[in-house]
């Protein structure tokens, strides 16, 4: 373990969270610097507490470092209490491993989880000494700025920043990317042979490497790739869940970080085609690991990190074929140990007594439902796929099973939303309110608690919705005014209802779907002070105002306008698999408030099996 200089002990000595900073946590993997070809910064452009709970940095951690002549560090967005003091003292960004500089590495690495945090990728590589802009760097191959995860989807708004982008998943492209690499370090090859050679790798996208044209009114008239190389880029998918690698040991930090606890991804992808989820369509195909897969990774992750709580998850854990032969599996082995064991993402169509019954005596919290809409037919919009008769089913079976506080999901401003499916929140609400008094054998002595939770519907690339406008501010006031009036008196003690700040709602939305005229935007954005955009008290909207002004584009122009099918996108050269016919269908569905049946109950021709050669259920 490496030495920490004086200025950085004075440093971490001032900070108020230093264990971010230090390092030296069970699970860390060191290595002999001699022994090592090719490194790599993994930089998760967030504090180490969120960084920490992310399931992607855990499993590249451990599959680069299971290389011998690789390794993977990790490295985290100082907080602006530590940022200031390695202004201060000249203490450039380091890796948490060897404490070495991330300008001395092959690879810096980040994963792009959500788009609130790009100005935290031009703070990180300020801080690290990096030029911003990949033209900048010269012609010696390191450092390499890569990126991966999905926001990847469309990461035009990047493109000038980033050398490279990894579509897709990333286990077994990130191994061909850095034997690349270290073919053409040993050969002497210049940053741009090395670019043009990666373009070459499945799933690798150089935006250097493709000039952009405009039309007059601002839209995408082309994307056009040098000579040679490819005009799309097809994401990478991994085949078989039980055979890709998956490790065996977890970091585990010294103070608490958000997801404290051993993850298991027990599926990819999911079958349900709602509308507005941009994950849901990402990870396509669906697939599943065994339950021998899941039950042995769980022990093993368990005994080797000590945790005592175990997180099964995946987009839709109660969709996996056979969780209840998982569970009959793995409750013996967490009941004699006294882990807890969590199941996120249950759906209401299909959570049963007996369900319930297997995860009660480990679990026991809220319920969680996400509806989306208050309404049926909003619902059908969007290809929920739920009925409120199955919701109040859920209720009263979870009630019965000793629940008493619900938390439900919203978004506001859905396409074709109107105040009818605003008040059918609060209808809903009040429908399991009732449900838990109906309850014969519901929880004697205690009160029911029904959170609402509304987020603003942000379009997103690569969705059914990626067509639509976001509703403008003044209509979504009057839509929450609306919610809020809709409440009984007698009922506002057991109703809480939060929701997100428009503002940061808009941004996301200007970002998901923006273009490469938004790297000037972003730049300005952070010259100007902004950084940890998703955190509220670090937010101010009205730099961004001011940074869009300056280079001369309308956030509306992004975020509110409604898009033609044939419009060409930002992301048009991306394939992520699904079709873009496929997409147009269902958006049509979704105005004719039309349902499509999941994948396990008939096809829908949304075109990635057979891309990929693959049977559909």
């Amino acid at each position: 373990m490496a030495e920490f200089s004086p200025k950085l002990k004075e440093a971490l000595s001032l900070v108020q969270k230093p264990g971010r900073y230090t390092g030296g946590e069970p699970g860390c993997t060191y290595k002999d610097k001699a022994n090592v070809d090719v490194r790599m910064a993994f930089c998760f452009p967030d504090t180490y507490e969120i960084g920490m709970s992310h399931l992607g940095m855990k499993i590249l951690y451990s599959l680069i470092n299971s290389r011998e002549n690789f390794w993977c560090e990790r490295v985290f967005a100082p907080w602006t209490d530590f940022e200031a003091l390695m202004r201060e003292h000249q203490i450039p960004l380091y890796a948490l491993e060897s404490l070495d500089p991330v300008r001395e590495f092959d690879f810096v690495g980040f994963t792009l989880q959500y788009e609130l945090a790009y100005t935290n990728i031009l703070n990180m590589l300020d801080l690290a000494g990096i030029p911003l802009y990949a033209k900048d760097r010269g012609e010696a191959l390191a450092p390499m700025v890569i990126a991966g995860g999905p926001c990847v989807c469309n990461p035009e708004p990047l493109a000038d920043f980033f050398d490279l982008f990894v579509l897709g998943e990333g286990e077994e492209v990130e191994l061909e990317l850095m034997d690349l690499y270290l073919a053409m370090k040993k050969s002497g090859a210049t940053r741009q042979e090395f670019l043009r050679a990666a373009a070459q790798i499945p799933g690798i996208y150089v935006p250097s490497l493709y000039k952009v044209s405009y039309h007059p009114d601002g839209t995408i008239d082309a994307v056009t790739p040098e000579e040679g190389i490819p005009a799309t880029i097809q994401k990478r998918v991994v085949d078989d869940l039980d055979k890709v690698f998956y490790p065996r040991q977890f970091v585990v930090p010294f103070m608490e970080v958000v997801h404290d606890r051993v993850v298991e991804e027990v599926l990819r992808g999911c079958i349900r085609g709602c509308r507005f989820c941009q994950a849901g369509f990402l990870y396509r195909p669906f697939r599943e690991k065994s339950p021998e897969t899941i039950n042995r990774q769980c022990r093993t992750l368990c005994d080797n990190t000590g945790y005592q709580e175990v997180s099964m998850s995946s987009l839709s854990t109660s969709d996996h074929s056979r969780l209840e032969e998982t569970l009959t599996q793995l409750l013996p082995y967490t009941e004699s140990h006294r882990i807890n064991l969590t199941l996120p993402s249950l759906r209401v169509d299909n959570f049963s007594k007996e369900l319930m019954e297997q995860i009660q005596s480990v679990r026991k919290s809220s319920l969680t439902f996400a509806p989306e809409a208050g309404t049926q037919r909003l619902r059908d919009v969007i290809n929920k796929n739920v009925t409120e008769e199955e919701m109040l089913r859920t209720a009263s079976i979870a009630f019965a099973g000793g629940y008493t506080n619900v938390k439900l999901y919203f978004m506001m401003g859905l396409p074709t939303e109107t105040l009818d499916d605003v008040a059918g929140i609060v209808r809903l609400a009040e429908k399991i309110i009732d449900c838990f008094f109906e309850t014969p054998n519901r929880p004697k002595g205690k009160m029911v608690q029904i959170s609402i939770s509304c987020a603003t519907f942000v379009p997103k690339p690569f969705t059914p919705f990626q067509f639509e406008p976001q509703v403008e501010q003044e209509e979504l006031l009057k839509r929450q005014e609306h919610l809020l009036s809709c409440i009984q008196p007698r009922h506002r003690k057991k109703i809480k209802v939060s929701w997100h700040t428009y503002e940061i709602s808009r941004l996301e939305a200007v970002l998901a779907r923006g273009d490469r005229r938004l790297s000037a935007v972003i730049e300005k954005a952070w010259r100007s002070g902004s950084k940890f955009d998703s955190w509220s008290e670090c937010f101010h909207y009205e730099i961004w105002e001011q940074a869009m002004s300056e280079c001369g584009l309308d956030p509306a122009f992004y975020a509110n306008r409604i898009r033609a099918y044939d419009e060409v996108f930002p992301w048009d050269h991306l394939d992520y698999l699904v079709d873009r016919a496929f997409f147009v269908r269902e958006n049509q569905k979704a105005h004719d408030a039309k349902t499509t049946p999941h994948c396990r109950s008939a096809c829908a021709g949304c075109g990635i099996n057979r891309k990929l050669g693959r049977n559909c259920f």
